[in-house]
Formats: structure tokens, C-alpha cells, sequence
């Protein structure tokens, strides 16, 4: 039997003009679906509904029915619709059929402009200096809807300044506007309440209970939710306006929950990286040490340039130095979960060239119950579709070194991973002839004959596969170091310096050749990858033990 999941619409009637929405969804998002936009501050789509701000009253109304006949009354051929007497919170209220809402009469005019005015009482008007400039609410809903001046003449009431409320996050309390968002997120979703407000009126503040400090992983979720600038980030703050910053759309690299990101950049820099709304993966969220990521890109012992036996080369020289290398045989070729689908279909294609095995090694880790799983590679379900690999995870390189010990392998590939770590030693890689395209000057960078350098995830374009097997995009938000190319691109063109045929590595060749070979694959090809990502068939994998880690997934919120 095929079920419709689809959600039931009912009639919505605003100021006259009657919308279909979903049957009881909450009023807020319900007039934002239809472009209808109700002021809020304290009402937050994954968060319980506070209703303290008092920002979203509206005048609510339902047709009237006879007491006795429960029949609707009727008035020049309409339904009569009876108003509520004074009005409601739209944030509180989910829709129902028949519902009427006023959003721009004087009563609700007059509303918006009375919280506002309360709400600046002791507001510092310090906009120009204020890091929230530009992603203010009370800024922008203050010149909507605020009466335009002030009518307040006592000196304002003021409040602790750049207050630590723990390693990352720093509190202006006078810009506090008391919405509890942040309260809210430490109790629900961190499952850490650490945060609570003092005192009493004017004086009320937020602060952190009497022996404790904001540091759980998810602290910073906090800023990004705050509707003013009270709550800042310690490492962005006062770095930049954001105005000034582009946003491009990546996937957090941490583990394999593939977290939906933006990455905020300017001419090449990026400052700072904040959740993208993904209802399926992760809500609107993500860790804080997701958003450290950032720091590969300009760390210390980054790879920049080839280099061959040790000394700088240019790249040309490089590869071919590294097709000599490879092109001696007996071959073995370590993939990576950290590589695109797309690089590791080349890579599938090298190891089928050279007739050599590929490893593909565990990066395992806790899972901690929210967005961090156990695998900690973005992608090893990738090389599983990409027919990388077909096995579990190794978790370390056992089988490769006793290969090597043997002299089965005498010649290696490594992408992506410092094999030091996985078993390894200098005895055992003094053995072979290596080829390493990493992003970081590690141990075995150090071993390798020729180091290519890898590009970061902020650097390239590809496709992630995510531990439900969903399938997401990111774009190239910087360019990576001068004279670098792409891992596809240098993948290629070691592929075509063993086989003697230049190698396609443009992404829709790429992806007809994964359609054609992976039937889960079959009919999908970057363009038809939407912005949420799509779910493909894993089952095929489904016995396989490789880590795993559970996806969070929210409970809805509770509607007051």
C-alpha cells in the first residue's frame, strides 16, 4: 500500500486573503512558509516555545457557531468570524481550520511598537560598534517595526561587560534581551543547564551556575541562535562584518554524520564556519570542534608544494617523477575516508590499472550521542560505492604491512592518511618506494619519495556519503595555495601516466561512470543532488561491521 506522507492543509486566513498550510504547524513558520513575516525573538523552530518576548502578538480570530446547533453563523453570506478580545503570541498557537490572523492592524502595530521600546529601555544604541551589526534582529526588527524614536530620558540601567562564560563564548549582558534561546538549547539539546538568569527587573542577567562554565562541545550553537549581540564568539569577535563575508556551502569533516555547513570567507580567508539547516542530518546545529576544522587550512606543517626526495619541486616535475615510481609495479594503493566520491572512483580506477589492493582504513572515534559518530571520516561509505573497497574498515594497515614484508608490495600510493599511525613503522615503509598526496606535512609525508600536495575541504568540490548513505554536495569556498591543482586532477593525471591515456576527471564523467557501475547510484548526477543531499541504497553493505555511530535525531519540540 503507497502512504502519502505529505502534510494535510487546511485554510489559513490572513488579514483577508486565504493560504493553504499545514494543519498545525506553528503559526510563525506557518505565515513564514507563505511569505508572511511575524517579528520574534524568543521563539525558536527547534527549541520549546518560551513565549516571553511578546514580539509575535497578533489579533487571532475563528468562525462563530450556534451554541445550539453548533452551526456557523453566518453574515452577508460569509461565516462571522469572532475576534479575541486582546491579542495572542503566534508563536504559542499552531494552526487550525478556519483560523484568521491580523498581522497590520493598529492593535498589532501598536504591540510590536510598545515591546520594542520596552526592549530598548536599557538597550545600549551602540549599533555601529556592535559585532552583531548585520545579523542583528532587534536591529532590523527595531527599524520595521519600532516607533522610530525614544521617548525614554533617564540614563539606562548598565550591565557586565565581555563576561567569559567559558572558553569560546563571551557575554555582553546589556545587549541581553532576556529571549532564553540560549537557556533553552544548554537544557534540551546540549543537555547540559549550565545557563540561567539572576535577579530581578532591570537587573535580570544571564550567567552560568555558581561553580560552572559553558564549555560543552555544542557552546557555540548558543551564538549562532542569539537574536542580538549578546552572546559572541570569542575567536570571531570583532574580526570581521559580516556583510563583508561570502557563503558558501560545505559538509563538516568531522565524523560521518555530514553536518551541513556554511563557510564565511574573504579573499581567501575563512572566518568562520556556522551550521546550515538540515532537517534529515542535523537541524540546525553542529560541535564546536567541527568549526575548528578551519585551522588545517593555515596550520603550521601544511603541504604547499611538491616535493621530491625531499626537496622542493615544481609540480610537474613531481608527477612525473611520481609516474616512474608507480609504473615499477607491484603496487599498493591506501584510499581515504576523507576523499570525494569522485577521488576515490579515480583511485578505484588506478588500483584496477595497476592491479593493485586497496586499503581503506578506520578512523574511529566516540560517538557522543548528538552529531559526532564513531567514524570519523566523512566518506567511507563513499568508497564503498565508489568500489574502493567492499569490506570493513580496516583499523589498521596489518594486511598491507605483511605485504610489504613479503615483497608483494614494493611500490605504494598513500592519499589522505598518515600511515605511520596504522601500523606502519619507518622499518616497514624503508622498504617500498612511496607517492603521498596529503594535506599535511606528517610522518609519512616525511618517509615518501615524492609529496603532492592535497587540498582541504574548504579548497575543492565533491560529494560526501554520510552514515545514512546520503549523499551530499560542497563547493569550493577559497582557492587553495598557488601552483596546487585539484586531488582529481593530480589523481588523473597519475592514472593516465600508468595506463597511457589521459583520465577524464570532470565531475558528470565521473558520475556516468559511478551510475553505470553502482546501481545505487543509477539516474544521479551532481545536478540532481539536492541541497539536503538524497538517500541512496546501502543495503548492500548492511552486514558489514564498520563504525557506525547513531545520527541524531531531535525530538520535536514542545509546544506550549
Amino acid at each position: 500500500m503507497v502512504t502519502d506522507n505529505k502534510p494535510s492543509l487546511v485554510a489559513l486566513n490572513v488579514d483577508g486573503v486565504e493560504y493553504q498550510v499545514s494543519a498545525g504547524a506553528n503559526l510563525v513558520d506557518a505565515l513564514a512558509s507563505i511569505g508572511k513575516e511575524v517579528p520574534h525573538y524568543c521563539y525558536h523552530p527547534k527549541l520549546t516555545v518560551a513565549g516571553n518576548c511578546r514580539m509575535c502578538l497578533v489579533e487571532l480570530g475563528s468562525p462563530l457557531r450556534d451554541r445550539a446547533t453548533n452551526e456557523l453563523v453566518m453574515e452577508n453570506g460569509k461565516p462571522k468570524i469572532g475576534w479575541q478580545p486582546k491579542p495572542a503570541i503566534a508563536c504559542a498557537t499552531n494552526v487550525s481550520p478556519g483560523l484568521h490572523v491580523r498581522l497590520d492592524s493598529p492593535t498589532v502595530k501598536a504591540c510590536r511598537e510598545g515591546v520594542t521600546e520596552m526592549l530598548l529601555l536599557n538597550h545600549p544604541l551602540d549599533c555601529p560598534i556592535c559585532d552583531q551589526a548585520g545579523e542583528c534582529k532587534l536591529q532590523e526588527f527595531s527599524a520595521e517595526y519600532g516607533r522610530g524614536y525614544s521617548r525614554y530620558v533617564d540614563e539606562k540601567n548598565a550591565k557586565p561587560k565581555h563576561t567569559k562564560l567559558g572558553p569560546r563564548v563571551t557575554l555582553d549582558d546589556e545587549r541581553c534581551i532576556l529571549c532564553s534561546r540560549c537557556v533553552r538549547f544548554c537544557n534540551e539539546v546540549a543537555k547540559d543547564p549550565v545557563l540561567g538568569f539572576v535577579n530581578r527587573g532591570s537587573y535580570n542577567t544571564l550567567t552560568c551556575f555558581p561553580g560552572r562554565e559553558l564549555t560543552n562541545n555544542y557552546s557555540l550553537n548558543t551564538v549562532d541562535i542569539c537574536p542580538v549581540g549578546a552572546l559572541t564568539s570569542t575567536d570571531f569577535r570583532f574580526k570581521m562584518r559580516v556583510w563583508f563575508l561570502k557563503q558558501t556551502s560545505s559538509i563538516c569533516t568531522e565524523s560521518s554524520t555530514g553536518v551541513n555547513t556554511t563557510v564565511w570567507s574573504r579573499e581567501g580567508k575563512i572566518y568562520r564556519i556556522t551550521p546550515r539547516r538540515n532537517d534529515a542530518v542535523n537541524d540546525t546545529w553542529m560541535s564546536d570542534s567541527g568549526r575548528e576544522i578551519l585551522r588545517e587550512v593555515d596550520a603550521a606543517h601544511r603541504i604547499t608544494a611538491p616535493q621530491v626526495r625531499g626537496a622542493a619541486a615544481d609540480l610537474e616535475s613531481a608527477l612525473t617523477t611520481a609516474g616512474e615510481i608507480l609504473r615499477a609495479g607491484a603496487v599498493g594503493v591506501v584510499g581515504s575516508g576523507h576523499q570525494t566520491i569522485e577521488e576515490q572512483r579515480l583511485l578505484t580506477h588506478f588500483a584496477q590499472a595497476t592491479q593493485a589492493k586497496a586499503y581503506v582504513p578506520a578512523r574511529a572515534g566516540s560517538a557522543d550521542g548528538l552529531l559526532i559518530s564513531e567514524d570519523r571520516t566523512p566518506n567511507f561509505r563513499g568508497a564503498l560505492l565508489a568500489g574502493l573497497t567492499n569490506r570493513a574498515a580496516d583499523r589498521d594497515l596489518s594486511a598491507l604491512k605483511a605485504d610489504i614484508d613479503a615483497g608483494r608490495v614494493r611500490t605504494l600510493l598513500v592519499c589522505r592518511e598518515d600511515v605511520t599511525t596504522l601500523g606502519l613503522d619507518a622499518t616497514t615503509l624503508a622498504k617500498v618506494r612511496m607517492v603521498y598526496l596529503g594535506l599535511h606535512n606528517d610522518a609519512t609525508a616525511k618517509a615518501a619519495e615524492v609529496v603532492l600536495p592535497a587540498l582541504s575541504v574548504f579548497e575543492r568540490s565533491g560529494h560526501f556519503v554520510n552514515c545514512q548513505f546520503r549523499v551530499q554536495s560542497f563547493v569550493r569556498a577559497i582557492p587553495g595555495p598557488i601552483g596546487t591543482l585539484p586531488d582529481v586532477a593530480i589523481l588523473a593525471r597519475l592514472l593516465g601516466s600508468v595506463t597511457g591515456q589521459p583520465a577524464a576527471f570532470d565531475a558528470d564523467s565521473l558520475w556516468k561512470d559511478l551510475a553505470a557501475k553502482q546501481p545505487a547510484l543509477a539516474d544521479l548526477s551532481p545536478s540532481k543532488v539536492p541541497s539536503e543531499g538524497v538517500i541512496v541504497d546501502g543495503s548492500a553493505w548492511a552486514n558489514l561491521s564498520f563504525p557506525e555511530g547513531k545520527l541524531l535525531k531531535f525530538a520535536p519540540a514542545t509546544k506550549a
